[in-house]
């Protein structure tokens, strides 16, 4: 009996094996057969080809095939990624995905030359100049859009809601963000807009709060995350924190088990428990959806606005040995409730149309803020 079952054993050791070895003989097959496709390509093809640029957007193209998040950063790209995150930077002013091989407008940031023209959240470019978006890679289309600062450019853009394509001429320019402004609403309402969670964010927010807990006046917020495209997640959770007393704030889950995280708020809310409305829109992404998932999982605050985007995963920023880099997913968040952000987005408690163009400041035109005001003010 003991020989049986050792040779059962044995046999089923050596099929997995085989198993294996069978699989890594298939990618060996499927790597020979790209260099053959690329070979062909090289004598064949109308046009002489770029093989160092044809590579790649092959590698683009396979990190694309797994979201439209994940994507391959050439060292120029990856520089400029750098850059953006410390809050400064040159180009549009917008923050961009890929679906359905085109580029989609995750949000515009405030005052910057796309906000400014009339870019809006949801928006899908089709055309940049004379090129058609169709086809091209998220690289090839941020590539077409990039150019010297005071360059002009065109964006032909499909927009929900409008029969005929919009077009936007634009003038590139260098790029500041203040990422936090605020006002004082009716002599006792503290507002306090959010337009990217960049790594000075947190620190911002907590001086502009300290500032109106001086005012005796003060007696509730508003803290404004419509179009605000995301950022660090460290930046989110700290100013989630800065709300809450304590509990869940965010937990991310992975492939790998050992690399589950959850982060908890510590003692202390910066505005001592006053009335907290949060506005955000279909431009309300990443960062902005955990920040105001946290709030509402907790009954910290009142949502008011559109449901958000919807982008909730983590991505790694993964140097490579061009100095290059992959973003890659790597995980996906998860509200202090359990429920994923990702494709879903977070829903308001209470719903309301935007009506301004774009969110300046007490603006006459704006719905939710201005309900925001009245529901705060009775």
């Amino acid at each position: 009996m003991k020989n049986k079952y050792l040779s059962l054993l044995f046999l089923f050791y050596f099929f997995f094996i085989e198993i294996v070895v069978s699989a890594e003989n298939d990618v060996y097959k499927k790597i020979d057969l790209f260099g053959e496709v690329l070979e062909k390509i090289n004598k064949e093809y109308v046009d002489e080809i770029n093989q160092s640029e044809s590579m790649d957007s092959a590698i683009n193209g396979l990190l694309q095939s797994l979201d439209p998040y994940s994507a391959y950063m050439s060292p120029e790209a990856f520089n400029e990624m750098q850059t953006e995150t410390s809050g400064k930077f040159g180009g549009l002013g917008i923050e961009v995905s890929m679906e359905a091989g085109v580029v989609k407008v995750i949000s515009p940031i405030d005052d910057t030359p796309a906000s400014e023209a009339g870019i809006k959240a949801g928006d899908y470019i089709v055309k940049i100049n004379d090129t058609q978006v169709q086809g091209k890679s998220l690289n090839e289309a941020v590539d077409l859009m990039r150019g010297p600062v005071g360059s002009g450019i065109e964006l032909t853009v499909r927009r929900r809601g409008e029969k005929k394509a919009l077009t936007f001429k634009i003038i590139r320019k260098i790029i500041q963000i203040k990422s936090v402004k605020t006002d004082i609403f009716e002599k006792n309402i503290g507002y306090i807009r959010l337009t990217s969670f960049n790594e000075n964010s947190g620190k911002q927010i907590k001086k502009e709060i300290v500032n109106f807990e001086k005012n005796k006046d003060i007696t509730s917020y508003i803290l404004d995350l419509r179009n605000n495209p995301g950022g660090l997640l460290s930046q989110a959770i700290r100013i989630s924190d800065f709300f809450l007393e304590n509990g869940e704030i965010v937990s991310t889950k992975s492939r790998k088990i050992s690399e589950n995280r959850k982060w908890f708020a510590n003692q202390g809310d910066l505005i001592n428990g006053k009335t907290l409305i949060v506005l955000i829109n279909y431009g309300s992404a990443s960062a902005s959806e955990i920040v105001a998932g946290a709030l509402k999982d907790h009954k910290r605050a009142i949502l008011l606005g559109e449901n958000s985007f919807g982008k909730g995963s983590v991505q790694s920023i993964i140097p490579l040995k061009n100095d290059g880099a992959i973003r890659l997913t790597v995980a996906k968040y998860y509200l202090p409730s359990g429920k994923s952000i990702s494709e879903i987005g977070v829903s308001p408690d209470i719903e309301i149309d935007e009506a301004a163009d774009n969110f300046k400041i007490k603006s006459e035109t704006d719905n939710q803020l201005n309900y925001a005001i009245k529901l705060l003010n009775g």
